[in-house]
């Protein structure tokens, strides 16, 4: 069982199957517990530019799009500062069953969610430290040479989040969705302010 409640919380627990996501739609808020790794744009361009194959295991498990602070330890012990999403543009053919990132995104991961099983997530802004206290374990540091924010840290986390679900495995857009229905009623209220403000030259 890949998704369990606790305290009224719904947690997806890694390894995460198409099928445990089924029920985790649009809007919903989640929580993460098992394997995520952190993965940025330089990181991506040596997998889908240069060919390269990501040297940790993410299949069924998640990617967070973030350049974290990390506090080496030494022995090759690490501990984890801060971590703020960054902004997620980028598909994944990986078998990535969660994306985390921070705004919304477009037609191209739509598709890939659908196509693949998988979910977009947002991880609120401004919660840097809040997401590094729910790293329980940095286990293995991947691709150092590209610096501490473009390494590819896979890390153990609990009850990570709360993650809001933008994109569902269906394919529907939380944030595109929401967009139409504020520009609607952005619409009627400009239409109402225009007919009282019509004096106005």
């Amino acid at each position: 069982m890949a998704v369990e409640i606790k305290d009224g919380k719904k947690i997806l627990v890694t390894p995460i199957s198409a099928e445990d996501l089924k029920d985790i739609h649009i809007g919903d808020i989640v929580y993460l517990t098992g394997d995520i790794t952190t993965c940025r744009d330089v990181a991506h361009r040596r997998v889908v530019e240069e060919g390269r194959e990501i040297p940790v295991d993410v299949r069924d498990a998640a990617i967070l799009h973030a350049g974290p602070i990390i506090r080496p330890l030494g022995d090759e012990k690490y501990e984890m500062v801060s971590v703020g999403p960054t902004t997620s543009m980028r598909n994944r053919t990986t078998g990535v069953r969660v994306i985390v990132g921070k705004g919304g995104m477009k037609e191209n991961t739509e598709r890939a969610c659908k196509d693949f099983g998988a979910i977009h997530c947002v991880f609120p802004a401004g919660n840097a430290v809040v997401a590094a206290v729910e790293v329980e374990e940095i286990v293995e540091a991947q691709w150092k040479d590209l610096g501490m924010p473009e390494t590819l840290w896979h890390c153990h986390v609990k009850e990570f989040g709360p993650l809001i679900v933008s994109i569902d495995s269906y394919g529907k857009n939380y944030f595109e969705e929401k967009k139409v229905e504020y520009n609607k009623k952005k619409d009627e209220q400009i239409e109402i302010i225009s007919k009282q403000v019509g004096f106005i030259k």
